[in-house]
């Protein structure tokens, strides 16, 4: 691998061209991955922000889901933000039955679990090991880390009411090796700190 990776973005639903934006300015080569031999390609992979039962179900129809599940499983970096976050956990609370995730980070997530659209907020996010102020973290149905398993490091919680009305700190962004995760999405803010920090990770990991 060159000074410059190559990183996919799961591009079958979702936000990816703000993906593909923020990590050509981080100094990667990024391109979409909507096929199998495409992912071959990559040092590493972004799954965006979208609905994450959609994304579960086309990833099967178009045959990416098991080489993905692969690739993670051996190592590959990844990054997922917002429903990006649902697909990498282990176990999904409010998920259709059907729906699948990849298992990368052993935590627990549960999906819109700041309420609905109608929901959505935006809120000032320190992350541990990314320096500067906190971020300014954009929530859409945004999912929450129930808890987490060995080896799993929270980067980044909120103090603030879920769905159930209930006010306390939440998870909203983790990392355990070379996976990456948030609720938020820093793809739609112009901050590139994440973005940075994953492009690192990928070279890091070569």
């Amino acid at each position: 691998m060159s000074d410059r990776p190559v990183v996919g973005v799961f591009a079958l639903q979702g936000d990816v061209r703000e993906h593909v934006r923020a990590l050509t300015a981080c100094g990667a080569t990024a391109v979409p991955v909507r096929r199998p031999a495409e992912l071959d390609d990559v040092d590493g992979l972004v799954i965006p922000g979208g609905e994450s039962t959609t994304m579960s179900k086309l990833a099967i129809e178009f045959g990416l889901f098991d080489p993905i599940a692969k690739r993670l499983a051996d190592g590959m970096p990844v990054y997922g933000s917002c429903a990006g976050m649902i697909m990498l956990a282990s176990t999904v609370l409010d998920g259709r039955p059907d729906q699948r995730s990849f298992g990368a980070i052993p935590m627990t997530v549960r999906r819109n679990a700041f309420g609905r659209q109608v929901d959505s907020f935006e809120a000032p996010v320190p992350v541990s090991g990314v320096s500067g102020e906190p971020f300014h973290a954009v929530f859409i149905r945004a999912p929450w880390v129930e808890s987490v398993g060995e080896g799993v490091t929270v980067l980044g919680t909120i103090d603030r009411a879920g769905a159930d009305g209930v006010r306390a700190p939440h998870v909203v962004a983790v990392r355990q090796g070379a996976a990456l995760a948030t609720s938020f999405h820093p793809e739609l803010t112009g901050d590139l700190r994440l973005h940075d920090l994953f492009v690192r990770m990928v070279r890091e990991a070569a």
